[in-house]
């Protein structure tokens, strides 16, 4: 199943917000070019200017993004999501969020607030083996 992978990427980038240094971060650090994104602007609420960047990343580069995250957390982050499977998993996508801050300064983390949104989406037949497949992918994945 590992080698059906396939991760949605989403980030919110607000006006005080340098968009280059956020580029340059996945690049750096997860080997993403500004290429695999598309980008769209729109308004907030208060009509302040937000650009949305979305990715979708699939077969072979889809693989090397996740074994570079997974190198990149700590083990403890590592068995945290894995332990929080069921909770994350919905419909055969895995949701997680990374620290956009954290990122910038070159490291991954995992975070729930200033968040880059994460799904990891595999071909799973039987809601049962959802934890089985999505360990393997956490701990398999090279």
């Amino acid at each position: 199943m590992v080698d059906k992978i396939e991760i949605t990427i989403d980030v919110i980038v607000h006006a005080t917000e340098d968009i280059s240094k956020i580029f340059q971060s996945f690049e750096d650090v997860l080997n993403l070019k500004e290429d695999d994104f598309t980008i769209e602007e729109t308004e907030g609420h208060y009509e302040n200017p937000i650009t949305m960047l979305k990715a979708k990343i699939v077969k072979k580069q889809a693989q090397n993004l996740m074994s570079k995250m997974l190198e990149l957390l700590t083990d403890e982050q590592i068995n945290d999501l894995t332990e929080e499977i069921e909770e994350r998993t919905e419909n055969s996508k895995f949701h997680m969020r990374l620290d956009k801050q954290e990122l910038i300064k070159g490291n991954l983390k995992i975070s729930e607030k200033e968040t880059i949104k994460l799904k990891i989406h595999t071909p799973i037949y039987n809601k049962k083996d959802t934890i089985k497949i999505f360990t393997e992918i956490f701990h398999n994945v090279n």
